[in-house]
């Protein structure tokens, strides 16, 4: 066997392995020498005795050393680690594309076209894939197609010939080749093992009702903890009618739009399984080729990828803001970055109240109404219809309505720009930026200092600590630049959780 060095140490992944400790899960991966396959490390098996294993950073680099994922635990299910390490290198957004899709399909870009979005020539970054995951850049992104594929063939009851589809292959022949030789089996065989599940699992495949052309249900991981009630009152309070729509049960669910495919999505928290059970309906047969970008972006919008223990961990050495820190808090995504860039607008010098009551007016004065199955949906709006948009129906300044046509006028002309260009648009600043960033982009690292309540929450504290320790300060002796300045640097790169936690205290 190839052995390949998984950063994690070999006795905190021994331990990790032995307790079945969820908070691992997808971190690495467990190669089991005598009978040839790989697991995660929550896997119900009985433990193999460790000089017979071998651990693995990624299931591609156990799959390079000619192991067969399980098909008890399911590799292919566990939360993913790449977006989780803090900064965005080129190899984690080339991962990132290739995992929702992006070379795969009649659609798919080409190595080079892939090299030339990331801004580097295709030589570097098949050096990068080389270097550092042993394996070329198509054999990884093929790799990713099986393992959605198994994932699907598992979990949901769509044909095998839709599966091959939406996992991006062009003909059932050439994914029944590649899956067989790479897995050792047919998709057919894989999908007759489902009869093994547990009662569980079995529920999984339920057919759903009726509502749509095309509908599934996929069981989503994460890691623990995770505080969902927070994240859903998050959402309830800032919820669109027909866009988005939460339930007694804590389930979450809204439509979307993505790559010219629409549909909605219910995800409902399974806690016994340290995942949701997430139900998505496309409108037609032909929009199974965005699933997996889709699925994707459902993983984003809920941060179900989050190493969630590593950054509970850094946040609990933040004195004196530390005791207050609720551990599993997420960030609580939207659908796009410009959708995040539209409710930052409206969201600016009011109320969290207010700035919902204009959303909602906004959604449903601009956005598309669909019947998709028997559910009556309303779409977030287009950037072309927000440019178009005359905005007579808002009651706010003058000033914030041109800058939020003037978002909408620049995204429809530059659907790929940068955020940061976003800054070209009179009225978008920093804050709008950065906002979008955080709650459209997912990224890790954005401390809102600019954000009232952020400023107002730091500020009690650290006069607080001060008040304790030096009975002569004053309020003046606080130089909140300075001192957000040196709280960035200290909580880096988890910025955006630190926000959230000072907004969850309000």
């Amino acid at each position: 066997m190839v052995e390949h060095e998984c950063q994690i140490s070999k006795e905190a992944c021994r331990k990790a392995r032995l307790a079945r400790d969820p908070r691992f899960d997808g971190q690495f991966f467990i190669g089991v020498c005598t009978t040839k396959i790989f697991c995660r490390p929550v896997c119900p098996a009985v433990s193999p005795k460790e000089e017979n294993v071998r651990y693995f950073d990624t299931a591609v680099q156990a799959a390079n050393a000619g192991l067969r994922p399980c098909l008890r635990c399911r590799p292919d299910s566990a939360p993913r680690s790449y977006a989780w390490k803090g900064t965005q290198t080129t190899l984690e957004r080339a991962k990132a594309l290739i995992d929702a899709g992006a070379l795969s399909g009649l659609d798919g870009l080409s190595v080079e076209a892939l090299s030339e979005r990331l801004g580097i020539s295709s030589r570097y970054l098949r050096k990068l894939f080389t270097q550092k995951l042993g394996t070329s850049v198509k054999h990884y992104a093929q790799y990713r197609q099986l393992m959605f594929a198994k994932q699907l063939l598992h979990q949901s009851n769509l044909s095998i010939t839709q599966v091959a589809f939406a996992a991006g292959f062009n003909s059932i022949r050439r994914f029944n080749e590649v899956f067989k030789a790479q897995l050792q089996l047919t998709p057919s065989a894989l999908r007759k093992s489902r009869g093994q599940l547990g009662d569980s699992e079995r529920r999984l495949l339920q057919p759903l009702a009726e509502c749509g052309q095309v509908t599934l249900r996929v069981q989503l991981s994460f890691r623990p903890p995770f505080a969902w009630q927070q994240q859903y009152d998050f959402y309830q309070l800032r919820a669109v009618k027909e866009m988005e729509w939460l339930n007694n049960n804590l389930s979450y669910g809204r439509s979307f739009s993505l790559n010219g495919v629409s549909g909605y999505f219910d995800a409902k928290l399974n806690g016994a399984r340290n995942a949701f059970d997430v139900d998505i309906v496309l409108e037609k047969d032909s929009d199974l080729c965005q699933l997996n970008a889709i699925i994707n972006n459902i993983r984003r919008v809920l941060d179900l990828d989050a190493n969630i223990y590593q950054i509970d961990s850094a946040l609990s050495l933040i004195e004196p803001l530390a005791p207050l820190m609720l551990p599993g808090l997420r960030l609580p995504g939207v659908w796009s970055a410009f959708e995040a860039g539209c409710r930052a607008v409206l969201g600016q010098q009011v109320s969290i109240v207010q700035a919902s009551k204009l959303l909602n007016q906004l959604v449903l004065t601009y956005g598309e109404k669909r019947l998709i199955g028997e559910k009556q949906v309303t779409l977030f709006p287009t950037p072309e219809a927000i440019a178009k948009a005359e905005l007579t129906e808002l009651k706010m300044p003058g000033a914030r309505k041109r800058a939020l046509t003037a978002l909408g006028q620049f995204v429809w002309d530059n659907p790929n720009a940068d955020l940061e260009q976003w800054l070209s648009i009179k009225g978008i600043g920093p804050w709008t930026v950065a906002y979008a960033r955080m709650r459209g982009l997912s990224e890790p690292d954005i401390l809102l200092c600019g954000d009232l309540v952020v400023k107002k929450r730091v500020l009690a504290q650290y006069q607080t600590e001060q008040a304790a320790t030096d009975k002569s300060a004053t309020d003046k002796g606080l130089d909140y630049e300075l001192l957000t300045q040196s709280l960035a640097k200290q909580v880096a790169p988890w910025g955006s959780y630190l926000t959230f936690q000072l907004w969850n205290l309000s």
